[in-house]
Order: C-alpha cells, then sequence, then structure tokens
C-alpha cells in the first residue's frame, strides 16, 4: 500500500512538472514570439556606437542577424562577427543583403566609442549597441538570451548565450546559427534570411 502511494506520489510529480515546462513554454512563446509570430522579442532602445539613440523601429522591414557579446571576449565573439561580416559582404555581392546587429552583454567597458573601435576593424556595416545595464539585461531577456559576469577585477569574463537570432524583414524569427555551427548551413540560412 505505501509503495502505491509513492508510486502515485511520484507521478503526480511529473505530471505537474510536465504541466509546468508547458505552461512555461507557451507563455514564454507568447511573450516573445515564435517562428510563426510577429514580431520576435522586445522592442528595445539603446545607444550605437556613433553615441546615437538607436531603437529596434530602425530595423523593422529588413533582414538582420543578432548577436549578444561583449569586446573583451576571447574567441567567440571576435570569431562570430567576423563570420557573419564575410557572409554579408558575399550576400552583398549576390545583390541581396542583411543586417548584422551586435549588441553587447557588457556596457560598463564597451563604451559607444570601444564599440565602435571594435566593429570598425571588422565592418563599418555592423550596428553595435550599448546601454545602461538595466536597459541592455531587459532587452536581453525580452529575446530570451543570457549572461552574466564571471570573476573579479578589470579581467572579468562574461558568460553568455552565443546563438545568433535570424529576424526576417516582418520581424520574425526566421531561425538561429548556433557557435560552431557547419559554415555551409549557415550560408543556406543568411541566404535564405536576405532572399538569395
Amino acid at each position: 500500500m505505501q509503495t502505491r502511494t509513492i508510486i502515485q506520489t511520484g507521478l503526480w510529480a511529473v505530471v505537474a512538472l510536465v504541466a509546468g515546462a508547458l505552461v512555461f513554454t507557451y507563455f514564454n512563446l507568447s511573450r516573445q514570439g515564435s517562428a510563426g509570430d510577429a514580431p520576435y522579442g522586445t522592442p528595445f532602445t539603446l545607444t550605437d556606437q556613433n553615441g546615437e539613440s538607436f531603437s529596434s523601429a530602425k530595423l523593422a522591414g529588413e533582414p538582420y542577424a543578432l548577436f549578444f557579446g561583449y569586446t573583451h571576449c576571447p574567441d567567440v565573439c571576435p570569431t562570430t562577427l567576423y563570420e557573419l561580416a564575410s557572409h554579408q559582404d558575399a550576400i552583398e555581392k549576390a545583390g541581396h543583403d542583411f543586417r548584422v546587429v551586435f549588441v553587447t552583454v557588457d556596457p560598463e567597458r564597451d563604451t559607444p566609442g570601444v564599440l565602435k573601435e571594435y566593429v570598425e576593424a571588422v565592418s563599418p556595416k555592423i550596428v553595435a549597441l550599448t546601454g545602461d545595464r538595466q536597459d541592455v539585461a531587459a532587452m536581453a531577456k525580452g529575446w530570451g538570451a543570457y549572461f552574466a559576469r564571471q570573476g573579479e577585477g578589470a579581467d572579468y569574463l562574461m558568460d553568455h548565450t552565443a546563438t545568433t537570432f535570424l529576424i526576417d524583414a516582418d520581424g520574425r524569427l526566421a531561425g538561429t546559427i548556433a557557435y560552431g555551427e557547419d559554415p555551409k548551413t549557415v550560408t543556406a540560412k543568411l541566404e535564405r534570411l536576405a532572399g538569395a
């Protein structure tokens, strides 16, 4: 009898966990959008590398690839930005285009001036965004991106989502690119995003 009660309790716990996961997923997709809904993420207003206000409204009507990172990142961020810029150049030569947007998760160090120097070394076409820590955190949360400071002192690192979000001209999530994803797959995704 006692074993049966334990099994029933365990089953109800599993049911509760599954129900909780389904509710979380429903509300998360309702808030953020999905591949079939528009727009993805939440609206935002940050500051670009020229020190000017830049809102999500400026991206309306055109496809773009958005990546969260920071300038002191040792490998993931520079690699991702160089690859996106390289794909952007190739696709542009074929008569199509998409924008590349880089949002820092380290606004304390990544001022507009620092971002400007960083992205111009990669491509002057990249839009780099920073802002108050609260604004950056709110934007990242609305896009389902994670970041956290690791370590103390001036040489701290940032853990962060390494996914690139692909947003179509209607503001919908058109897909994602994982860090280290097969280059041929990345090319196909970006060509599709740009309408090539």
